[in-house]
């Protein structure tokens, strides 16, 4: 069996590993598609160091096998990929705090001493029970492999201070952007602008719900004149850019708000007087908790999350270099890139 893993500075590697085996308690999953994220691209264009078993992280398929203590799923059930839940002995868990769970966190990142030698760009792929969850009722295979980045909106917009009818706006209308944008308005955002400087995915935010989607150029203007020179309440940086984290907070009014969601390579360079002067607030959110996949997955089975129309483009295995450089330097437009790595 052959794995895709990111290697090195725009280096894919096509690897040869044996057929997974089950567990006691692990299963054996035929990976169906599998997402490429924001981190993928990320590990491509550094060459950073990059866990395996994160390399395709997004993923959902059927289970081919079952070890014998398995009882939360069955051979021929649809799954997608999850974190399990907190273990409880950890000196987080210990002390309150099971959101903050280090066991979940290292499965998250792929650290933890039972993770997987590769990711789903991956015929099949060895995990434990715990780490998949049942297709909640009619969402489709593409659907499904969008839980996971739908998971990492909703916990986002779960630990940020959002209120009913805040003015909150999005920086970046990339898939998490878009997702963090319907559950931002889902969570009862009273306005959802969206900052981005492709029109294509500007088009998109407006047909997902933002109610105003501008140009980086025009976006401190747009939000005055939205809140009266006051400045968004919360701003949710999901571009994953170095040079947007310090732009957040210039977006935000004085006692506002600025999550950072996306990911920057490298250091970002910031000016403490504005963030002092504006005594803004500060939120982080990294990956998620077992609960919230379930969370997703009935958003998207009751239409309240839209993921279909994001959907830009499915690729094989062997296609995966190529989609990496295509969404790395926007030639083709492209919004979510599946895989399937199912031999033909």
């Amino acid at each position: 069996m052959h794995a895709a893993l990111i290697t090195g500075k725009q280096s894919v590697e096509l690897r040869e590993f044996p057929d997974p085996t089950p567990a006691l308690s692990g299963v054996v999953v035929d990976v169906a598609l599998c997402g490429i994220c924001g981190t993928d691209i990320h590990a491509w264009q550094s060459g950073d160091p990059y866990p395996a078993a994160v390399c395709g992280h997004e993923w959902m398929g059927v289970v081919s096998a079952a070890g014998a203590d398995v009882r939360s799923v069955a051979e021929g059930d649809r799954v997608v990929v999850a974190v399990p839940p907190a273990c409880g002995v950890c000196t987080a868990c210990t002390a309150g705090h099971a959101t903050m769970c280090t066991t979940t966190l290292a499965h998250a990142t792929g650290r933890h001493p039972t993770a997987p030698a590769h990711g789903g760009f991956a015929p099949s792929i060895a995990v434990d029970q715990k780490r998949v969850l049942a297709v909640a009722g009619d969402l489709s295979d593409v659907q499904a492999a969008q839980v996971e980045p739908a998971t990492v909106a909703l916990h986002a917009v779960r630990r940020s201070s959002l209120r009913l009818g805040d003015v909150a706006v999005i920086q970046g209308a990339g898939p998490i952007g878009l997702l963090t944008l319907q559950i931002a308005n889902n969570g009862g955002a009273g306005q959802v602008i969206v900052v981005e400087p492709h029109s294509e995915r500007r088009e998109m935010a407006r047909v997902l719900g933002a109610n105003v989607a501008v140009h980086p150029d025009d976006a401190r203007q747009v939000i005055a004149d939205a809140t009266n020179g006051l400045g968004a309440d919360i701003v949710y940086e999901c571009a994953g850019l170095a040079a947007t984290v310090q732009s957040a907070v210039d977006l935000a009014r004085r006692g506002g708000t600025m999550c950072l969601i996306g990911l920057a390579s490298g250091l970002a360079t910031i000016d403490p007087r504005i963030w002092l002067g504006k005594e803004i607030s500060v939120q982080s959110a990294l990956a998620y908790t077992h609960e919230e996949f379930a969370m997703a997955m009935a958003m998207m089975a009751d239409g309240r999350l839209r993921v279909e129309e994001m959907h830009s483009a499915t690729v094989r295995l062997e296609g995966l270099s190529d989609a990496l450089a295509g969404l790395s330097d926007g030639t083709h437009g492209w919004l979510k890139v599946l895989v399937d790595p199912r031999s033909d």
